[in-house]
């Protein structure tokens, strides 16, 4: 019967998992469209990773950059789009799923607050095990020093798949598995708060999104981008036997010459890139999904 207790929980039950898909949907809509800024401060993260894996100034990154050509420039570039985009769907839409779990738990003892820092670490595990073999081939095909060895994706994909899962696509798994859970943890934990802060200022609902996300991911990649430093330097490599990560950091520490500042070399072009994607991600997502709403 229309009427029917029943009927109203499958309605019920309906409406909840077409809102959970329009998550998905917006997740990766958002990051789609924050694509284009990914194209155009490629050579930003370009230089960054190059900082990180040779630890050289700014100006020498770049013209290390500039001697390899145009042709060379993007090299690399296609698995930060695919990861962008897809990163998003399942990032925004597995966190928005395991909120609502959280929240209709009749066993719920976790406070409201902390449920979507909660669901933000869940889903920046899941994160983690899905984008970790792009995360590796970008930063072989990276690295100069591969071109010559490893002149083409297919080239690169053939070697890793070649090689054991921790030695070839999941090599640094631990290290991004931190980054992804405590960073997805802190954002959505951090950009509602943030959020209405702004929007308290007399802000727009876009303009307050846009400065909350820019904010808290220019934190959370600051506090997180010895990391950053770390996952590069352990994935750059193909061949050899793989470092633990602790003797992995201790080599790094060393290299920097034990210098936090020598460390965080290429930091500030990081809150860049995080002030452009994030920023815009944040605000198309969160606008979607009020229209939704």
């Amino acid at each position: 019967m229309a009427g029917s207790p029943n009927h109203k929980l499958d309605e019920e039950g309906l409406g909840g998992r077409v809102v959970r898909f329009q998550s998905y949907l917006h997740g990766g809509t958002s990051s789609l469209l924050s694509t284009l800024p990914t194209l155009i401060v490629f050579p930003v993260y370009k230089t960054v990773f190059r900082q990180q894996i040779h630890n050289n100034p700014v100006h020498l990154a770049v013209a290390q950059l500039y001697k390899e050509g145009p042709v060379k420039l993007y090299r690399g570039v296609v698995p930060p789009l695919l990861m962008r985009t897809l990163n998003g769907t399942l990032l925004f839409g597995l966190q928005d799923t395991l909120l609502h779990q959280l929240s209709t738990s009749s066993h719920n003892i976790i406070s409201t607050s902390a449920r979507p820092a909660l669901a933000g670490f869940g889903a920046g595990i899941v994160e983690a095990m899905v984008f970790t073999p792009f995360e590796r081939v970008q930063n072989v095909l990276q690295n100069g020093q591969n071109d010559r060895q490893l002149p083409t994706l297919k080239n690169v994909l053939v070697r890793l798949k070649s090689q054991e899962l921790a030695l070839g696509y999941y090599r640094a798994f631990l290290p991004i598995t931190a980054r992804n859970a405590l960073g997805s943890s802190l954002y959505f934990g951090l950009k509602g708060p943030v959020c209405a802060v702004v929007a308290g200022q007399g802000h727009s609902p876009m303009i307050s999104s846009f400065i909350s996300g820019t904010l808290t991911s220019m934190a959370i990649s600051l506090a997180l981008y010895p990391l950053s430093v770390l996952v590069a330097n352990m994935q750059a490599q193909v061949g050899g036997e793989g470092k633990g990560v602790m003797a992995g950091w201790r080599t790094l520490w060393t290299s920097r010459q034990r210098s936090v500042a020598l460390l965080y070399r290429g930091g500030s072009l990081v809150i860049l890139r995080s002030c452009i994607t994030w920023g815009i991600a944040t605000a198309v997502y969160d606008c979607q999904q009020k229209r939704s709403g």
